[in-house]
């Protein structure tokens, strides 16, 4: 039995089923602004990538430099050798 390619395989949508109707009143990306509020994604080099395991690791080493950001530094740095 020969089976059928994509663009042969018969439509699956009921008959009863209205697509124009359906997709009259669809709104393209309802929930996008809901989405990309809770999400931030950042893209590492590869390089630097390959020292992380994974995501808690890169949020790890992201509060380390947070908290030495905070650390004052004193005054002015003197010149090697002086």
């Amino acid at each position: 039995m020969k089976t059928k390619f994509k663009d042969e395989k018969a439509d699956e949508l009921r008959s009863e089923y209205d697509l124009a109707a359906l997709l009259k009143e669809g709104v393209r990306s309802k929930y996008a602004k809901r989405y990309e509020h809770g999400t931030n994604l950042v893209l590492l080099s590869p390089d630097v990538a390959r020292n992380f395991p994974g995501d808690e690791a890169v949020n790890e080493a992201l509060r380390l430099v947070l908290q030495l950001k905070r650390i004052p530094c004193g005054g002015k740095r003197r010149a090697a050798g002086a």
